[in-house]
């Protein structure tokens, strides 16, 4: 179990050293969990061979949160907020105050098992091409296994997404596809952004680095994950999915939606979530709806059967082959 005490310390260099412009940013938005914080803090501090600019965006705390990261975290960069807007409106702050070309986003309730891995997913970016990279990842309180991990045939391989704990994503790339899209609010954003991405030219690369440890917080919200899941679900096939597939994926995404509420107990929520997700939909399509190319929106889907494929597999959506 990772603890700040298990942790390298970091060198202190008595304040004389000028600043330097850090190669990465490493983001933490957090409400309310200052001893997870803490922890993910320590890991952060201490990634070597690389510059680091740490940032935490206190999403409007209340707890002593941010005086616990002036006290302990004398280095990190703390942008703290008075009211709370969810951390998809402060992720898209945090790539915007970043200062480095590449953003990392890691949860308060995660830590880098290894002080290595900002450094080795940086090295993961081996081409223009290559917009985000999906971090190897471990849900700790679930099992051992690794996710987001690129198998070992020295080949590069895609996914269709990654998970908002373990990624790193070109700064100018996010910013120019307009960040997350805010009316999502919670769940869905990341997968929203990565098909944009896609029908940039650019795609979101499975990482190699050691994995980050991701200990998921008792203190979520049940109800939220199924409600705003199919909410979100239905937002992304109407904002995103050309019109020729549009019909078909709704009806599909309906389905799956009922049946995964039933297969897991929640089928009310997820009827909620659906008819939100219409409502929206209706009311925010003439600002949203920017669809996808036809070959962006197959090549998606080749990568959300497989979750992971070598990039050669996607090349028709890509504007020129890879290195």
């Amino acid at each position: 179990m990772l603890t700040p005490d298990s942790l390298p310390k970091p060198a202190d260099d008595g304040g004389h050293t000028p600043p330097l412009e850090p190669d990465a940013t490493v983001v933490i938005t957090t409400k309310n969990r200052k001893d997870d914080l803490r922890i993910a803090l320590a890991s952060a501090v201490v990634q070597d061979g690389v510059t680091v600019e740490v940032m935490v965006v206190d999403d409007g705390s209340t707890d002593g949160t941010s005086d616990m990261v002036r006290r302990e975290f004398p280095t990190v960069r703390l942008e703290t907020r008075a009211q709370s807007a969810g951390y998809i409106v402060r992720r898209n702050e945090a790539a915007r105050l970043a200062r480095a070309p590449f953003v990392f986003s890691i949860d308060d309730d995660a830590a880098f098992a290894s002080p290595h891995t900002v450094r080795q997913t940086l090295a993961d970016f081996t081409s223009p091409a290559v917009g985000a990279v999906a971090i190897p990842f471990i849900n700790v309180n679930q099992d051992a296994r690794v996710r987001q991990r690129a198998p070992e045939d020295g080949f590069p391989h895609a996914i269709f997404s990654y998970i908002g704990t373990a990624h790193a994503i070109r700064r100018e790339l996010f910013l120019h596809l307009g960040g997350y899209r805010e009316v999502f609010f919670h769940q869905g954003e990341e997968m929203d952004l990565c098909i944009r991405m896609l029908d940039a030219g650019r795609f979101v690369k499975v990482g190699t680095a050691d994995p980050i440890h991701h200990f998921e917080s008792p203190r979520r919200d049940n109800r939220r994950i199924p409600l705003y899941g199919r909410r979100n679900d239905v937002l992304f096939t109407a904002f995103n999915v050309p019109l020729p597939y549009l019909p078909v994926h709704l009806l599909a995404t309906t389905f799956n939606g009922i049946r995964a509420g039933i297969r897991r107990h929640h089928v009310l929520w997820a009827l909620e979530g659906l008819a939100r997700g219409y409502a929206t939909a209706v009311t925010s399509a003439a600002r949203y709806r920017k669809p996808v190319k036809c070959s962006t929106y197959r090549a998606f889907r080749l990568l959300k059967v497989r979750e992971i494929a070598p990039v050669s597999a996607i090349a028709d959506a890509l504007p020129q082959p890879l290195p």
